[in-house]
């Protein structure tokens, strides 16, 4: 075998081509080049740089969550609030669900995730194969999509706007800490499980496992390790498989993708409309009770002058959930009628969406911060409606349902007859392509 054929091979996620890996220079990044998603890019740092940043990461996440994010002052009286806090006291207002969506998606899993790399990233930096090496993997890519710490800031910062209208704000040392860590997260959110299984392949931790496919077979990728196998040609293409490296069970397809996808797209829609009808927050103070809607809060952000973060918040809330849920329509639609037509715009749209997706639980994180911030007794008490539960719903259910979608298989009507090259971006040599998959 060359050492071209003894490349590792990787396959594009969202077409199912296939090439062969090589090394990057300084700032380059390959590409697909059938559909044009980033398949790898170049990285200076070394596995002892990303234990250092994991590292530090956890102690500013105990910093963060140990300190107020912000303090309200009303007639004397001051309340301080933690993520932690406003979990707590949403959970004691007998918000359960609110409470434990919030609590997984900016306590728990950012926390588990961090201690899954630091888990693994400890022994790989030594050239050593972690415990459980393998589980730790799928725990980490099933870990990934939830963590919603970005969100979560971005929330703090639009209570503390809309309590600045009634009494004194003040930012927390938990701000600052939230913003240093979402800065470290979004560093490490490029430590995918593909990514650290090609820095055990690089450094020998795990041998290099290069499939030869046959005229009975056809290449697969491992949806959790990235390993590209080869399996039967003449299997249904939604059969069960395992994977030869890490194990996990392999489809060459999504098993029915197209009845899930419009079975959660179509929960999603129903609950969208207590979601926006129903209140998602309840004021009570001395002048009277209200309750508010999502859009009745972009009016009185707006009312208050405040319009940017009136714009931020209709974008988060009412823009990118009604965007979601249309371009996954589209999406189901258009390979349903078996459309080839404008695949690569199509990619950029499922791409788009699936970058969305966490961003509209803005709102939820809203609501329980001002709960914490706003509990004064006698005065003024703020609690989640009924309408912040169904929106988490919503939430949850369209990134389960852009997770099930396989664009794969919008691809595959698309007759393929030549191989592909990974071009890398800025210039550069291409990649080695091992050919793409028709499916």
């Amino acid at each position: 075998m060359s050492s071209a054929e003894s490349q590792p091979l990787i396959e594009c996620e969202h077409c199912a081509s296939i090439y062969r890996r090589h090394p990057l220079e300084p700032g380059e990044t390959a590409n697909c080049a059938r559909c044009g998603t980033i398949l790898w890019r170049y990285s200076g740092l070394t596995l002892s740089n990303w234990l250092a940043l994991a590292i530090a990461a956890l102690i500013v996440f105990g910093v963060a969550n140990a300190y107020p994010v912000a303090s309200m002052s009303v007639q004397g009286m001051v309340q301080q609030a933690s993520l932690l806090d406003a979990i707590d006291i949403t959970w004691r207002q007998g918000h359960y669900v609110v409470a434990v969506m919030t609590g997984l998606a900016g306590f728990v899993l950012p926390l588990f995730q961090l201690i899954v790399l630091l888990w693994v990233l400890g022994p790989l930096s030594r050239g050593v194969e972690p415990a459980e090496f393998r589980g730790a993997m799928r725990l980490l890519g099933l870990l990934r999509p939830w963590c919603m710490v970005p969100v979560f800031l971005l929330g703090v910062l639009v209570a503390v706007v809309k309590l600045a209208g009634m009494a004194a704000v003040a930012p927390g040392v938990g701000l600052f800490a939230f913003g240093v860590l979402t800065i470290f997260l979004t560093m490490l959110g490029r430590l995918t499980p593909h990514v650290l299984w090609r820095y055990a392949e690089s450094g020998g931790v795990v041998p290099v496992h290069v499939p030869e496919a046959g005229p009975d077979a056809v290449l697969t990728g491992c949806h959790v390790c990235g390993q590209v196998q080869a399996v039967p040609r003449a299997d249904d293409p939604e059969a069960e498989h395992h994977c030869v490296r890490c194990h996990a069970v392999v489809h060459y397809r999504k098993p029915d993708h197209l009845a899930r996808t419009w079975a959660l797209l179509l929960a999603a829609m129903v609950f969208y409309i207590p979601a926006n009808v129903l209140p998602v927050m309840k004021v009570s103070s001395v002048l009277g009770d209200s309750a508010h809607t999502i859009l009745g809060g972009v009016v009185e952000l707006w009312n208050m002058g405040s319009w940017d973060i009136a714009l931020i918040v209709f974008i988060a809330s009412v823009a990118v959930p009604l965007t979601k849920l249309l371009a996954l329509i589209l999406l189901l639609l258009t390979e349903q009628w078996r459309s080839t037509t404008n695949l690569r715009p199509r990619t950029r749209l499922y791409q788009m969406v699936e970058f969305i997706g966490q961003w509209s639980m803005l709102d939820v994180f809203v609501v329980i911060l001002l709960a914490a911030l706003a509990d004064f007794q006698g005065l003024m008490e703020i609690s989640a409606g009924a309408g912040a539960a169904a929106f988490g719903v919503v939430v949850i259910l369209t990134m389960l349902a852009a997770m099930s979608f396989d664009l794969r298989r919008s691809w595959d009507l698309e007759d393929v007859s030549e191989l592909d090259d990974a071009a890398p971006a800025g210039g550069g040599r291409a990649a080695s392509a091992a050919g793409a998959q028709a499916g």
